[in-house]
């Protein structure tokens, strides 16, 4: 019987999304932040830019090839600074702050509408809820959910920096399903993507798969137009979600 319901976090129960401000801003966050630390780049901000959005997309190629995620004192050195040869030993203290800014600051994040209300009305029917989520820092997701004032309504809270595995690696969802001691046939998994979300819970093992789209739907599932996997629904506001689950699932529904 599904008894468990499962969510994706940005673009997700958080709507996000970032331009040519956010990325202005994000850049001009991390250079003082480094000069704080005493790291200076030694370029210019265009120069600086595009040395860090290279570490960027190389970081972005191996982890989507594989699947896996590192821990920040990893990504930063390794790929997003890596061309700036500055000093390791320095580096690595500020290495989670950096990604937690990052998170925080290249995407505009806002908690979509009627978020809490449906959280406490699959509460009040006996769900189990919990989070899997691909966020490159160790906290941010932990961090954010407080901030919301929803993290009380998760049992879990499953993040690939932490796991080493990112979405739709399977691994990933049968980590959170063992921390939440459930099967995955009794699991609904709700997300803003197919090639992450759709894809990974229903590699996994998942009941039901539940879409809704965001800001960054289209981009991130640009490479699996036509999976063969495909949601259960697709829903447009998170708010539809409880209906839905009360007209499959009846006997978790009100009496």
């Amino acid at each position: 019987m599904l008894n468990t319901v499962l969510f994706d976090m940005g673009g997700t129960l958080e709507d996000i999304w970032n331009n040519s401000e956010t990325l202005a801003a994000v850049m001009e966050r991390l250079r003082e932040m480094l000069e704080a630390a005493g790291l200076n780049p030694g370029c210019g901000p265009e120069a600086f830019q595009e040395r860090v959005l290279a570490g960027l997309k190389a970081y972005k190629s191996w982890s989507e090839s594989v699947w896996l995620e590192k821990k920040p004192e990893e990504i930063w050195p390794d790929f997003y600074l890596r061309d700036f040869g500055f000093d390791r030993e320095k580096l690595l203290p500020i290495t989670e702050d950096l990604a937690n800014m990052w998170e925080l600051t290249y995407f505009h994040r806002e908690l979509r509408p009627g978020v809490q209300d449906m959280l406490e009305s699959l509460k009040s029917r006996g769900y189990k809820l919990g989070v899997i989520s691909n966020n490159a820092s160790l906290y941010n997701v932990f961090n954010v959910l407080e901030d919301y004032g929803i993290r009380s309504y998760m049992q879990d809270v499953t993040v690939s920096s932490v796991t080493g595995y990112r979405k739709p690696h399977p691994e990933i969802f049968r980590i959170s399903l063992r921390q939440m001691q459930v099967k995955a046939e009794d699991c609904v998994y709700v997300g803003d993507t197919i090639s992450r979300d759709i894809i990974g819970a229903k590699g996994a093992g998942f009941a039901r798969a539940v879409q809704i789209g965001s800001h960054l739907s289209a981009q991130k599932d640009a490479a699996v137009q036509g999976a063969a996997e495909q949601p259960d629904v697709v829903i447009t506001d998170i708010r539809e979600l409880t209906g839905w689950l009360d007209g499959i699932n009846p006997a978790m529904a009100p009496k």
